[in-house]
């Protein structure tokens, strides 16, 4: 027996699939760059930070086992995109700040990801966009608040 899916069901369903399809669309386009999703997000998220991150704060936000991230940091250090340092308030932690190789890098993540975000959202209509935005934001912070 076939039910049709609820409005919230096919909401959650198409929200999953597209926000799947637009990291493997970035991905697509940043291939030639030798790093997988992980590393241009974790690139990304120490290039936004307005003060070096821990590699916890990093394996968080990039939504990664912290051993995960202290391989993909081995990596990109090794690479001459990333530097890490002790904390000067506690040694045990890392602190992990971008090399002016990796900001070159981010600034390609830039340029694709505005390419990207104009291709597939050029054409909509803005007031529809924002719509769409103001309820993700409003899901989001729902999901944040949520215990």
């Amino acid at each position: 027996m076939s039910t049709q899916p609820t409005l919230e069901e096919s909401f959650s369903k198409a929200l999953h699939y597209t926000a799947r399809a637009w990291r493997q669309q970035l991905d697509k386009r940043l291939k030639h760059l030798g790093i997988g999703q992980a590393g241009w997000m974790t690139i990304a998220m120490v290039a936004k930070s307005e003060e070096p991150m821990s590699q916890r704060t990093l394996a968080s936000l990039v939504e990664v086992e912290g051993s995960s991230m202290v391989a993909m940091l081995d990596r990109l250090e090794r690479d001459g995109l990333v530097v890490r340092t002790a904390s000067p308030t506690d040694r045990r932690v890392k602190l992990v700040m971008l090399t002016e190789a990796g900001n070159k890098v981010y600034a390609e993540v830039q340029r694709e990801a505005g390419a990207v975000r104009a291709g597939l959202l050029g054409d909509f209509d803005p007031q529809e966009l924002a719509a769409a935005t103001r309820l993700l934001e409003s899901l989001r912070k729902r999901l944040e608040e949520t215990p």
